[in-house]
């Protein structure tokens, strides 16, 4: 098996369970050939470290594939947060619609500057409309901040960032290098990335899932956040099985320190911008020479190529930009953009992403040359509308008792989780530590390793 760059074909894998996310688009079938694609690239690593003769077979629980694509947490006796800023959201502009990202509070201060308005929904909305929708796009972006103008399907294909990102592979590999795996003597069929140092630089939402994922095979997964970093709603369910620790990145003894962890990390998982790493002295020479031995996967919101790959963004935006909400309101006949069931471009990107990882890593066993893989949640959106819709079945629209398993003790309370969606013969999915918030951990790794 070759460095894996797109989805698998149907028939690689078993299917069990039933139903589909409603939606335009094929939404469930993405769900499994995503996380398939993970039980490919895990099944061919096992065989490459010599865990077992054989690849194992690999089976996707098509409901719970659904059901992850959403959220997998469940909190028992309390309230979860607001997944939402109360400004986030779609507005009516003067030719069209437009959505602003307003979670972090730099980018809603953005929005609000550009607008100069009200800190408030309804004075947004007044103001929104004396724009137009690529000004307004243009203007808050140019600011710092994120959001983006409404475009239908035939638009963006006609866009120089559309016809770029249309041109690009799902997952490219670039710059490969010979990559020495270290020894874990741990590693076992049922567990085969134990004692596997992942380190985690990555936010909402994509990366953190292609993290949890590994986690759940055993990896020892790093979370680095700035100090005092939240994201409400989001890390009950992408922060499973990881360490959560903090780093101040601006100072010289947060980006020495993060250089040591870097240095003995097997894989790199980060979702900065071109260029940012870069500007904390870590461009590819300087991890290339600290981390000569590690797999590294990226991703981007945009693209890698055309005039907005350093365009910040999040799945709900590219959906605006790339058509897909446009195209979902006019299939369901709505008042207003209609979205995905699900943020299925960040889940699905994590799935791929965390097969590029074990991709990179079975290939390494192989003494083959490995470069760093890069993704992007656009390229994926171009997947999805390309993608054929062929299951039948109930609609999924919510998970029941019996898709939960046992329960977790949170660092926020009591809560349940879905059962995995993917197994493995002889190989389970499970993690060994319950979700936590950003600081909960030391900036280390677990000295059981070395």
């Amino acid at each position: 098996m070759s460095l894996v760059t797109t989805l698998p074909a149907t028939g690689t894998y078993r299917v069990t369970g039933e139903g589909h996310r409603p939606s335009l688009y094929a939404v469930s079938e993405l769900a499994n050939a995503s996380v398939a694609a993970v039980g490919l690239a895990m099944a061919d690593l096992i065989e490459a470290l010599g865990l077992t003769p054989h690849a194992p077979e690999v089976t996707v629980d098509q409901r719970l594939a659904s059901l992850w694509f959403g959220y997998s947490f469940r909190p028992e006796g309390w309230e979860m947060p607001s997944l939402w800023d109360p400004i986030a959201g779609d507005y009516p502009c003067a030719d069209g619609w437009i959505r602003l990202h307003t979670n972090l509070p730099h980018h809603r201060a953005a929005a609000l500057s550009v607008l100069g308005c009200a800190e408030a929904r309804d004075a947004v909305a007044a103001a929104v409309l004396n724009w137009q929708g690529d000004a307004l796009e243009t203007a808050v972006v140019g600011a710092g901040g994120v959001a983006a103008a409404m475009r239908g399907r035939s638009d963006w294909l006609d866009h120089l960032q559309g016809a770029a990102v249309a041109q690009e592979p799902l997952i490219d590999w670039i710059k490969p290098r010979r990559v020495v795996l270290r020894d874990r003597p741990k590693a076992c069929l049922s567990r085969p990335l134990q004692g596997m140092r992942v380190l985690d630089l990555t936010r909402v939402l994509a990366g953190p899932v292609s993290t949890r994922t590994l986690a759940g095979f055993g990896a020892d997964v790093l979370r680095i956040d700035p100090p005092d970093w939240d994201e409400p709603g989001v890390l009950q369910d992408v922060s499973l099985g990881k360490r959560m620790a903090s780093l101040n990145l601006r100072t010289t003894s947060g980006r020495d320190r993060l250089r040591e962890l870097m240095s003995e990390a097997d894989v790199l998982v980060h979702g900065y911008r071109p260029g940012a790493l870069d500007a904390l002295g870590l461009d590819l020479a300087t991890r290339d020479a600290i981390a000569p031995n590690r797999v590294e996967v990226t991703l981007n919101a945009y693209g890698w190529t055309g005039p907005w790959a350093d365009r910040r963004g999040f799945d709900s935006l590219v959906q605006m930009s790339s058509g897909i909400a446009e195209a979902g309101w006019r299939w369901a006949q709505a008042e207003k953009p209609t979205p995905l069931p699900v943020q299925a471009l960040d889940h699905a990107t994590g799935y791929m992403m965390a097969a590029a990882v074990l991709s990179g890593l079975a290939t390494a066993a192989r003494g083959e040359s490995v470069g760093v893989a890069r993704l992007s949640l656009a390229r994926m959106a171009e997947e999805l509308t390309g993608l054929p819709k062929t299951l039948p079945g109930p609609e999924i629209t919510g998970a029941t008792g019996e898709d939960y398993a046992s329960h977790e003790d949170s660092g926020w309370g009591p809560a349940l989780r879905l059962r995995p969606p993917l197994s493995l013969h002889g190989c389970q999915m499970c993690w060994s530590l319950p979700s936590n918030p950003s600081g909960r951990h030391p900036a280390q790794w677990p000295e059981a390793h070395f």
